[in-house]
């Protein structure tokens, strides 16, 4: 089971996963840490990652990038429209109200979802993990904003399930940094709370969470954030700086060149960090636009000066994450600062001006998110035991439901008609369930919505809910029991409907319990629900449900009791309230999401484009290796091959190769993979011999000191007069020495008419013959040579006596009883041999006569 950590950022990746001894980033194709986020749509195939970040300048109207920030909102959306302005290629409205990215591919125009994008970069981040772990990743934990919305949510997983991930948590960026704090933290208190504030800016927007420690345990007490104030800001500040001035100075206007302002816009970058550590910095760009070079110089005063409307906007998050805690500034213990926009210097004076402390950065600014969704992954993977932590996350948002009666209960939906109930308030612990209680005689609809969408800047209505069709008996209202769910990612559905029905039957009342309060079971137990219903549907209520149960009650609230059975008194009976239990069919409707169909769609789709980048970089491949060869060819004939290949067939070969060298470079620059398989394999034709001369040179002597090594030693030890050879029967020996006469024989025929021939001339002696012959030699000799040694017997005279151990074995040669047993060895059978007489032992039975 694989556990990964995926921190999607912005503008760049950081993969974690869980090792035995702790968790580690995983390090791209390009042996770097962070992957950039970045997908380029070629004619012939995709790019992603580094490959992608390759591409972009060249290709910068099909290469996406930043649609981190374009997923689960509407096109109309202010914010989305401001980001659009920076990006250089081409987002339209869907007929949905959502964006569709427009890119060439495969030299057709095609769309696609910033959900199915999102999918291609996580497949990338799934690849990385893969050739790291050398197993398939599918289960995972990925970090997204506090700031995503239900929707966003739903969106980032129908891009895992395209690409074959299952993530088993959304985890809140800001709860995995502090995940990653805490857990290695064994100083915490047990009793007194230690309450954090973590500040992270990164590239696109600020957040920050408040969360207090204790040993074993973490709760979020507040999260706040700004969705657009991040490191891009201040590179934006930067790039409209510079655009205006060389508009003014050179006469160029960048904004109508999209690949300057993409080399303008990573200069400026540059130039913030170096103003980072630096009180000033150059810009220098060669060749911007229209052949201009242009130069540029910045102070940090005045970027700062210029950053001042974004700078005066750190504070607000702040000010809301304490006042949601319900902190002052002095319960606030520690700051930590993550997130590549925060070595801002300025930010870092803002901070510690609130804070009234100087911020840490005791955490890699960078990897601590990764880091704590690979540790939240293990936490909730069987695969590792984790130190006992627990993490207590919150919802970031309110939700609500709202209905209204369908049918003869209401027949105009006027908005007398509508109620609405705060389900789920900020701060709500996640997981959680509710259970309502409606009365319904017949299908209706619930809403789901947001509580408050000021700040999420999202449509109010997430989704709707019918539940139904169902009947009630006499078609009255019936207590309809919903089950609402917020589940691990954040994600509210209403998860189940159940129809209660209370029906009156006469129940036989013990002798026992007559004068008493019976237990209910939980089938029949009372829901405490709201008013019981009127003529009017206004008196509809939703709320949680209460269900009162007891572990030992029995069937119909008789107690149970199985020592002693309870006498049962058949004339008295009285009424009973029996509940029915019906489910009810629910179904869904997400405002903006993916519909099944549409999942199944885009992951066939996913499957036939990583099919065409496979075969197009194995196609790659062939060319490389036939590229390869050519070189590698043409060096060793000049080279160790020259002595093996005659001169004439040297120059033919030699120009063989040079011809298809400029066939790679012109006709063959972008052909099918298999005639690159067909052009190598033409070439190895005539390589291969040559190749197979120099091979069989090369190893011939070992493989010949190896072969008369092993026809000498069994030669000797056949000859040999060694004491532990003379068992051995003198013809077989002499077999032995025969087959290494023979087998030296052949060798020397061959080694004289190889010595004979030159080298370029195919060798008549191979070491696989020699080695071939090795081997029957050793087969032949080996048995002969290595046969154990038999074992003589106890007794050669008179009728025999019993073994030492009384087995009595009738000798084959004569009447004598050989002492032998198959368990014991040769030391325990000479010495029992030895000796004339039986040998004495206490055992009567054992006890033989001579």
């Amino acid at each position: 089971m694989s556990v990964v950590g995926f921190d999607f950022g912005n503008e760049s990746c950081v993969v974690a996963v869980a090792r035995q001894r702790g968790i580690d980033v995983v390090l791209n194709d390009e042996s770097k840490r962070e992957t950039p986020a970045i997908v380029c749509f070629g004619e012939k195939q995709r790019f992603i990652g580094t490959a992608g970040a390759a591409c972009r300048l060249m290709n910068p109207k099909n290469s996406i990038s930043e649609f981190k920030r374009l997923i689960g909102r509407k096109f109309s959306d202010p914010e989305l429209q401001r980001d659009l302005k920076s990006l250089p290629f081409l987002v339209t409205e869907g007929n949905d109200g959502y964006p569709l990215i427009h890119v060439q591919y495969l030299g057709e125009a095609k769309k696609f979802t910033p959900t199915q994008v999102f999918g291609m970069m996580l497949s990338n981040l799934k690849e990385i993990a893969e050739n790291n772990l050398i197993t398939a990743v599918v289960d995972c934990c990925i970090g997204i904003p506090v700031y995503f919305t239900d929707l966003q949510r739903r969106a980032v997983l129908d891009a895992a399930t395209i690409v074959g991930l299952h993530p088993l948590q959304l985890i809140h960026e800001m709860t995995a940094t502090a995940l990653a704090y805490g857990i290695y933290k064994t100083d915490l208190p047990e009793n007194d709370q230690l309450n954090v504030a973590f500040v992270d800016v990164g590239h696109a927007s600020m957040q920050v969470c408040i969360a207090g420690f204790k040993k074993g345990q973490l709760k979020v007490l507040a999260h706040s954030y700004d969705r657009s104030l991040g490191g891009k800001d201040f590179d934006e500040v930067l790039f409209h700086h510079f655009a205006t001035k060389f508009k003014e100075e050179y006469k160029i206007d960048v904004f109508q060149n999209a690949r300057a302002c993409l080399r303008l816009r990573a200069a400026c970058e540059k130039m913030k960090k170096m103003l980072s550590a630096n009180s000033e910095a150059p810009l220098n760009i060669e060749c911007l636009m229209d052949e201009k070079d242009v130069r540029g110089f910045m102070k940090r005063d005045d970027f700062e000066q210029l950053s001042l409307p974004i700078l005066e906007r750190v504070r607000g998050p702040l000010d809301k994450a304490l006042a949601e805690a319900n902190l002052t500034i002095e319960n606030v213990h520690m700051v930590e600062v993550v997130g590549s926009g925060s070595r801002v210097p300025a930010i870092t004076k803002i901070l510690t001006e609130f804070f009234k402390k100087e911020p840490r950065r005791t955490m890699n600014a960078s990897e601590c998110v990764a880091k704590g969704c690979a540790l939240k992954c293990a936490i909730l993977s069987p695969t590792f035991k984790v130190r006992e932590f627990q993490v207590n996350e919150s919802l970031p948002f309110s939700i609500s439901l709202a209905w209204k009666g369908t049918g003869p209960d209401a027949q105009e939906n006027a908005p007398q008609n509508q109620q609405s109930s705060l389900v789920f308030p900020k701060g709500n612990p996640i997981p959680s369930i509710k259970a309502l209680t409606f009365y319904r005689s017949g299908t209706f609809s619930i809403d789901v919505h947001y509580g408050d969408v000021s700040e999420l800047q999202t449509p109010t209505k997430i989704s709707t809910y019918t539940i139904g069709p169902f009947q009630t008996a006499n078609s009255e209202r019936t207590k309809v029991k919903v089950k609402v769910r917020l589940n691990i990612h954040g994600i509210v559905s209403l998860e189940s409907a159940m129809l209660l029905e209370e029906n009156e039957v006469e129940v036989p009342i013990t002798k026992e319990s007559a004068g008493e309060n019976t237990k209910p079971n939980i089938n029949e137990a009372p829901i405490e629900a709201a008013t019981p219903p009127t003529s009017n549907d206004t008196s509809e209520n939703v709320q949680d449900a209460k269900v009162s149960t007891d572990a030992s009650g029995g069937e119909n609230g008789v107690p149970q009791n199985e020592d002693k059975p309870l006498q049962t008194n058949t004339d008295t009976k009285a009424p009973k309230k029996k509940v029915k239990k019906t489910s009810i069919v629910v179904s869904e409707l997400v405002y903006g999401a993916m519909v099944s169909l549409d999942v199944q769609k885009a992951i066939e789709k996913e499957f036939e484009m990583a099919l065409q980048d496979r075969v197009m970089e194995e196609t790659k491949d062939k060319k490389n290796a036939v590229e390869a060869y050519v070189y590698d060819m043409r060096n060793k004939l000049n080279d160790k091959y020259q002595e093996f290949v005659i001169a004439s067939e040297r120059e033919d070969f030699t120009a063989q190769l040079q011809e298809v060298e400029d066939w790679l470079y012109d006709e063959g620059e972008d052909e099918a993979k298999g005639v690159y398989i067909a052009k190598l394999e033409q070439l190895k034709k005539q390589g291969d011999p040559i190749e197979g001369r120099y091979r069989e040179y090369m190893e011939r002597g070992n493989i010949i000191e190896q072969f008369m090594y092993c026809i000498n030693s069994y030669r000797e030890a056949a000859k040999s007069k060694d004491p532990k050879f003379d068992y051995i029967d003198i013809n077989e020996k002499q077999k032995v020495v025969n087959e290494c006469v023979e087998a030296e024989k052949w060798f020397m025929e061959k080694q004289q008419l190889q010595s004979s021939l030159p080298k370029y001339i195919n060798p008549v002696l191979l070491s696989a013959e020699i080695r071939k012959k090795a081997e029957i030699v050793d087969r032949f000799c080996k048995p002969i040579m290595t046969k154990p040694r038999p074992t003589k017997p106890t007794s050669s005279t008179g009728s025999g006596a019993p073994s030492p151990h009384g087995d009595e074995k009738q000798h084959p040669r004569g009447n004598a009883n050989a002492s032998s047993n198959e368990n014991t060895g040769d030391r325990s059978s000479q010495a029992a041999s030895a000796s004339p007489e039986p040998m004495e032992t206490d055992n009567s039975e054992n006890a033989g006569s001579a």
